[in-house]
Parts: C-alpha cells; structure tokens; sequence
C-alpha cells in the first residue's frame, strides 16, 4: 500500500505543471464564441462587399461612417484575428516539441495577429472619421 501512494506521488509530481490549469476552458470557449460570432458577420461583410462593388468612395465612406457599421467591422477584425491566433496555437502547442521554439513562434503569431488586427482596425476607424 505504501509502494502504492509513492508511486502515485511520483506521478502527480511529474504531471504537475503540464496540464491545463482549468486554462483550457476558457480558451475552448472563446474559441467558440469568435467562431459564433464570426458567422453572421462574415455574411454580413459579404453582403455588404457585393452591394458597395463598384460604388465610389464617398458611398463607402457614407457607409462605413455609420456606428453600426463600425462597430460591425471592428468586431469582424476582432474576431476574425483572435479566432485566427487561437486557433494556429493550438496547432503550435500541439506539434512544435522544442518547447523554446513553440514559445518564439507563439510570440510571433500573435504579434503578427495583433499587429495586422490594429492595422485594420485603423483603417476602419480612419475611414470611418473621413465621412
């Protein structure tokens, strides 16, 4: 019996550290959620996108100058690059062994999502601003 709890102490303490930490829920769930919200304004962006084909800039502007519509696009950029950086590492995490180079290319994709992310987001706004 003592051989027993020894065994599973030395268990525990090897997993310790390596599991999610109830962190996974949460990831899970937004996940989820941008994923949701993601569809209706993916349709909505196409709807609009093939109404304002060919349409000149000040219509856009006219446009894009509603709060609504806004508000619309910069959820659309939210979610479409926190879906995006969620998704590539999970991906990351789970085929990239070396534990140095998950963590360095990690750090980049979601660099480079909060980057792009704020590049579209000031687009929107300064189009927006334009009207």
């Amino acid at each position: 019996m003592k051989h027993d709890a020894a065994v599973m102490r030395s268990m525990l303490g090897r997993a310790r550290g390596l599991g999610s930490a109830k962190s996974g829920v949460e990831h899970w769930w937004w996940h989820r959620v941008t994923s949701v919200a993601l569809i209706p304004l993916t349709l909505w962006f196409v709807y609009s996108m093939v109404h304002l084909a060919g349409m000149p800039r000040a219509a856009v502007v006219a446009w894009a100058h509603h709060p609504l519509v806004s508000a619309s696009l910069l959820a659309l950029i939210w979610a479409t690059f926190t879906h995006f950086q969620m998704g590539v590492c999970s991906v990351m995490e789970d085929y990239i062994r070396t534990e140095s180079r998950r963590v360095v290319s990690m750090l980049l994709i979601k660099g480079l999502c909060g980057f792009l992310g704020l590049t579209a987001a000031v687009a929107v706004l300064k189009l927006a601003l334009a009207g």
